[in-house]
């Protein structure tokens, strides 16, 4: 980014002047990502200069929690209790979140009393539930009231809520019953009641439902909003599509991460010391099962003594093994997570992605034979290579497939399932199946 080089000149200099003229012209968003280039003292120093309470809190909802953490770690708390007095309540909440219990309490304790006690009914729930998200500012209006009653109600009372799109209507029991939007409400005669152009079939969610599920109602129904109600049907707040993009941002990028097996954290923002402990088991699964296949590459050590150039072919079956394995696993996973493939009845998607693998296996057992029998003039080395890569693809789209499947099924985020874990026991069936052909067709 060039803002981010320019900032970082200006901050070598201590040209305070400039770096705060760049500030007041420089989107929250666009300060933020800057942080994540910057060193820890000139993040520090960058946002000392920030002096616009309400910008200092716009930037510290759009860091990750070790930025938040590095940069509020030092900060009195009653100056943090006023940077977030500027932002809406839920952002808040999400910064509390993020931060570690301690400094969270201290700055709880010096909130104004209005906005601490909506902060800690927003902090009850957990904070990957859409309670823990929504906003606690919402339009809800009686059912029988006229269109032109709603507008001089939204004029008086409703200016500063955060997305005025939709107004909710309760009925008599402060129960949702409907949602009409703006352009609804002005386009009817002023005396029409709201519950004669209101929708009926009310999208919405509880309190307790995971944000993930929130975010895919919102994207599946292309709203702006969705409810968030109690048990009872009472309206607790709104989950705004601001807070769904952050939500999806989030969840991509941390099952990326899973399935690359470098943790589930912003990995640019890490220490290489946390960085280096969130890749170490991964890594370590790895080693073993490369140690694994070590083991029974030993157990077959007289057939590659008599037949050296068995050893040719292994690197190009363990490889085309793995590359299917993950092909299948990543289309399972995302089929999961769009929902496109049921956890209730996915066999349909998981025979489909088996079949896929089953008829590549045998296009590339056949190609892979023909370069075998080729270059060593041996049919039945061609057969066995071409036997291999078969039952080796085979093998890893229907653990590529169902490990996802199951880990789902275990409550368990099956983005692992692409990981070096699953990649490395796939190469094991994959030496496996290619000794047992060899030993079986050779004589060896």
């Amino acid at each position: 980014m060039a803002i981010a080089a320019t900032l970082k000149r200006l901050l070598r200099r201590n040209a305070r002047g400039s770096i705060q003229n760049i500030i007041h012209k420089t989107h929250p968003a666009d300060l933020a990502r800057v942080f994540c280039l910057l060193s820890p003292n000139q993040q520090q120093k960058l946002f000392n200069w920030i002096h616009q309470k309400a910008l200092r809190g716009q930037v510290l909802t759009r860091l990750d929690p070790n930025q938040l953490q590095a940069l509020v770690k030092d900060m009195h708390p009653a100056m943090m209790a006023r940077v977030l007095e500027q932002i809406p309540q839920d952002d808040v909440a999400g910064v509390m979140s993020r931060l570690p219990k301690e400094i969270a309490d201290r700055i709880l304790l010096q909130l104004k009393e209005e906005g601490n006690i909506i902060l800690q009914a927003l902090l009850q729930f957990g904070p990957s539930s859409a309670g823990g998200i929504m906003v606690p500012e919402f339009i809800a209006l009686k059912k029988d009231i006229s269109a032109g009653e709603a507008i001089g109600v939204l004029q008086q009372d409703y200016r500063d809520v955060e997305m005025p799109f939709y107004l909710y209507v309760v009925d008599d029991s402060d129960r949702l019953c409907g949602v009409c939007s703006l352009r609804q409400l002005v386009t009817v005669p002023a005396a029409t009641p709201l519950q004669d152009i209101m929708t009926t079939e009310v999208v919405s969610v509880r309190t307790d439902t995971d944000q993930e599920d929130a975010a895919r109602l919102v994207d599946r129904y292309s709203l702006l909003a969705v409810p968030v109600t109690d048990e009872n049907l009472h309206i607790q707040g709104i989950v705004t599509v601001d807070d769904i993009i952050d939500i999806l941002r989030d969840e991509v990028t941390e099952d990326m991460l899973k399935m690359a097996g470098a943790g589930s954290d912003y990995a640019e923002t890490r220490s290489v010391l946390l960085n280096t402990r969130a890749r170490l088991p991964w890594l370590l699964a790895s080693c073993a099962g490369g140690l694994l296949a070590t083991l029974i590459i030993g157990q077959y050590e007289t057939a590659l003594n008599s037949l050296v150039y068995l050893a040719a072919f292994i690197p190009v079956i363990m490889g085309m093994g793995g590359n299917i394995g993950t092909q299948s696993s990543t289309i399972v996973v995302r089929g999961l997570a769009t929902e496109y493939i049921s956890l209730h009845s996915p066999w349909q998607a998981v025979l489909k992605e088996i079949t896929v693998g089953c008829l590549l296996g045998v296009f590339y057992g056949m190609l892979l034979g023909v370069v075998a029998y080729s270059r060593y003039a041996m049919w039945r080395l061609g057969l066995v290579v071409g036997i291999a890569v078969l039952v080796s693809m085979s093998i890893s789209s229907l653990v590529g497939t169902m490990i996802p499947v199951l880990l789902a099924r275990l409550k368990i985020d099956p983005a692992v399932a692409t990981g070096p874990f699953v990649t490395t026991t796939i190469d094991i069936f994959a030496v496996w199946a290619y000794f047992i052909a060899a030993t079986s067709l050779l004589n060896i």
